[in-house]
């Protein structure tokens, strides 16, 4: 078996490098700065590359499939699939989510609440920030509303907190133009659904329904 012990190795001329016509099979460890391909261009690995680490410091563009199994930052302009789930410990945004959703667990369907305390007063409604409100009411309060968004639906649940009077703003529209007499004893409870109808500079107008008594 013959041996090749160099320091440095060029070419013939002593200004470049070697050519291996048939290639260069090596056994141990291959160090280099660079790898390139044929006429200066990028690195060809046809047979791929295996390896236990890679580090990459800028981007890598991969034109098939990437098979990995932890990774810790997922971004990506196309399609993520994902055979196995995907398991979330923090906030998941979208914009949509697509499936039939038959699988789904633990999943809050967003719903917020707004708790106030009037007492002898006007108080608002918040409906953009809020579609389930609950009033503990004082003495005469009448409910009006601000915000909101067209076709939703929301919720005021009403307590009286002593003897409490509550009627409603005219943007609260009511069946056949009626407006509920709601009870007005101490720790009477009611409950008026609604939907918003339209909003914007010439008022909001929201459809009610008839109030119920949970007194």
């Amino acid at each position: 078996m013959s041996r090749l012990r160099a320091n440095t190795i060029t070419n013939k001329t002593a200004n470049g490098a070697p050519t291996a016509t048939n290639g260069l099979q090596v056994t141990g460890v291959c160090t280099a700065t660079d790898f390139s391909g044929q006429s200066g261009g990028a690195a060809d690995f046809p047979n791929g590359l295996t390896g236990t680490t890679g580090t990459f410091s800028g981007n890598l563009g991969v034109g098939g499939v990437l098979t990995y199994e932890d990774v810790t930052n997922v971004d990506s302009i196309g399609v993520i699939t994902a055979r196995d789930g995907i398991r979330c410990t923090g906030i998941i945004t979208a914009t949509s989510f697509v499936g039939d959703g038959s699988a789904l667990t633990g999943i809050s369907v967003g719903i917020t609440t707004e708790a106030i305390t009037p007492s002898g007063i006007t108080t608002h409604l918040l409906l953009s920030s809020a579609d389930d409100h609950k009033v503990l009411a004082t003495g005469v309060v009448t409910i009006d509303v601000t915000g909101g968004t067209e076709a939703d639906s929301h919720t005021v649940r009403i307590e009286n907190v002593g003897i409490a009077t509550v009627g409603f703003s005219t943007a609260f529209k009511f069946p056949s133009g009626g407006v509920p007499n709601l009870p007005t004893a101490s720790g009477s409870i009611s409950l008026i659904s609604f939907s918003v109808h339209k909003t914007g500079a010439a008022g909001t107008t929201l459809l009610a329904g008839a109030s119920v008594n949970f007194s």
